[in-house]
C-alpha cells in the first residue's frame, strides 16, 4: 500500500459531470489499495468570478476580506467532489487548508507555507477515508485566512506530499504533460517523457503555466516524484526527476514566454555604495518582483540602470521609484511597455558552449530585435517585442530541433 497525493485544477472540476470524472480517478487510485490525498482548485472561472464581484464593491478592496471571499471558491469543490466519492460508496472527508494544518506566513495574497501539522489526515488515512484538501489556503499563527498566490493548488499539493512523505504527487491538468513549448501557440510542440528539477523550475519561473515554481521548489527540496497528467484522457504524462532519463541528447529541452513584459529604465544614477540595494530593497518591501537587470556607466561617472518587471507591477515599481527618488539621487525614469520574455531552457547547456550564439543568430536571421539578455547555466532568456513573441518562439523550436522529438507513447 501506497501514499498517493493527487491534484486536480479548475478546469478538471469545472463542472458536476467534471467531478465524477475526478471522482472516479480518485478511487481508480484507492481501488490499487493505496492510501489517497486529494488537493482541488476552484470549480473552473469561480475565483474569476468572485474578483469580479469584489471590484464591483471596490476598486481596491481589503487584501484581508479579498483571502476571505476567495477562499470559498475551493471549499465549493471539496464538497462536492467529497459528496461524490460518497455517493460512489467510498468514504471520504473533505478539508479547507487550515483544517487540514496549513500554517503560513501573515502575508494575505501571496502567503508561503511554513509548516503542515498532519496529524488530523493521518488519522483519517489510517481509517480507511479518502482526504480532500482545499488547495491555494492556510491560516497564519494568530488564526488569520491566507491564500497562496498564483498557483497555491500546485504548491498545496507538493508540500502534503512532502509532509505525508508520499510515494508520488501526480498534478492533473488540461494538458497531457510538459511540452517543449506551448501546444496552443507552436503546433509543432512536442511531449517530453521526463524533465529535471532544475529545468521544470526554469521552464516555471520563465513564464510556463503548467506547474508554479513554488510546487517545483517544494519537490526538489524534497526528492518528491511529480507527474504531470491529464484529467480529461488516460496517456502517459510527464515525469518530473532528479536526473532526466530520456531525451538526453536535447541541449535545448524546451522553450518559454511570455508577454505583459514592461522594461523600467533609471538615468542618471550616483556610482556610490548602497544605490542598488536601496532601489531593489524597495522594490522587494513592496513585493514587486524584478527579473533581468542591466546597469551601465557613463563617461561622467553616472550610471544608467534597466530591469524588467511584469506590466501589472509598472505602476506600483513607479510609484516606488518617486518615493525614493530624493534619496537616492537619480535624475528621471523611463518606461518601455509592449515586451515579452523569449527564454530556451536545458541541463544540456552546462556542456555545450555556443547555444546563447546560436539563439542570438536565429533572433536576428527573423529580424528580431533583442533588447535585454539574462542566463544561467540552464537558460538564456531574451527580452523582445512583444508583436514577434510567436515568430520567435517558432524560429528556435525549429532551430534547436525539438519539433523532432518522438511522440510519447499513450
Amino acid at each position: 500500500m501506497g501514499l498517493i497525493v493527487q491534484k486536480f485544477g479548475g478546469t478538471s472540476v469545472g463542472d458536476v459531470d467534471r467531478i465524477h470524472n475526478v471522482a472516479d480517478r480518485v478511487i481508480e487510485e484507492a481501488n490499487r489499495g493505496n492510501k489517497v490525498v486529494v488537493v482541488v482548485s476552484a470549480m473552473g472561472k469561480t475565483t474569476d468570478h468572485l474578483v469580479g464581484m469584489a471590484k464591483q464593491i471596490s476598486a481596491n478592496p481589503s487584501k484581508r476580506e479579498m483571502d476571505m471571499l476567495l477562499t470559498t471558491g475551493e471549499q465549493i469543490t471539496i464538497g462536492l467532489l467529497a459528496m461524490t466519492l460518497q455517493k460512489k460508496g467510498y468514504e471520504a472527508i473533505s478539508y479547507t487548508g487550515w483544517q487540514a494544518g496549513i500554517k503560513t506566513e501573515s502575508v494575505h495574497g501571496n502567503a508561503r507555507i511554513l509548516d503542515i501539522n498532519i496529524t488530523r489526515i493521518n488519522e483519517q488515512l489510517e481509517s480507511g477515508r479518502i482526504v480532500v484538501v482545499a488547495g491555494f489556503q492556510g491560516m497564519d499563527e494568530s488564526g488569520q485566512i491566507t491564500t497562496l498566490g498564483r498557483g497555491g493548488s500546485d504548491t498545496t499539493a507538493v508540500a502534503l506530499a512532502a509532509a505525508l512523505k508520499a510515494d508520488r504527487c501526480d498534478i492533473y491538468t488540461d494538458v497531457t504533460g510538459v511540452f517543449t513549448t506551448d501546444p496552443r501557440y507552436v503546433k509543432s510542440a512536442r511531449k517530453l517523457q521526463s524533465v529535471s528539477y532544475d529545468e521544470m523550475l526554469e521552464l516555471a519561473n520563465l513564464g510556463a503555466g503548467v506547474l508554479h515554481p513554488r510546487a517545483v521548489e517544494f519537490a526538489k527540496n524534497y526528492q518528491m516524484p511529480l507527474e504531470v497528467r491529464s484529467s480529461l484522457e488516460k496517456v502517459e504524462g510527464t515525469l518530473i526527476e532528479e536526473e532526466v532519463s530520456m531525451e538526453q541528447n536535447l541541449v535545448v529541452r524546451g522553450i518559454a514566454f511570455e508577454d505583459g513584459i514592461t522594461r523600467v529604465t533609471i538615468f542618471g544614477l550616483p556610482v556610490k555604495r548602497g544605490t542598488l540595494s536601496s532601489i531593489f530593497s524597495a522594490l522587494a518591501e513592496n513585493h514587486i518582483n524584478v527579473d533581468i537587470i542591466i546597469q551601465s556607466i557613463s563617461e561622467e561617472q553616472t550610471a544608467n540602470l534597466s530591469f524588467s518587471i511584469k506590466t501589472e507591477d509598472m505602476e506600483a515599481a513607479l510609484k516606488v521609484l518617486d518615493e525614493i527618488k530624493e534619496s537616492v539621487q537619480f535624475e528621471r525614469v523611463e518606461t518601455e511597455k509592449g515586451l515579452a520574455k523569449v527564454s530556451i531552457v536545458g541541463s544540456g547547456m552546462v556542456s555545450n558552449p555556443g547555444v546563447a550564439a546560436e539563439m542570438f543568430s536565429v533572433l536576428a536571421d527573423s529580424e528580431i530585435q533583442i533588447k535585454m539578455v539574462s542566463t544561467s547555466e540552464i537558460k538564456v532568456s531574451t527580452v523582445i517585442s512583444a508583436e514577434q513573441m510567436v515568430q520567435a518562439v517558432e524560429a528556435l523550436h525549429v532551430a534547436f530541433r525539438l519539433d523532432e522529438i518522438p511522440a510519447v507513447r499513450s
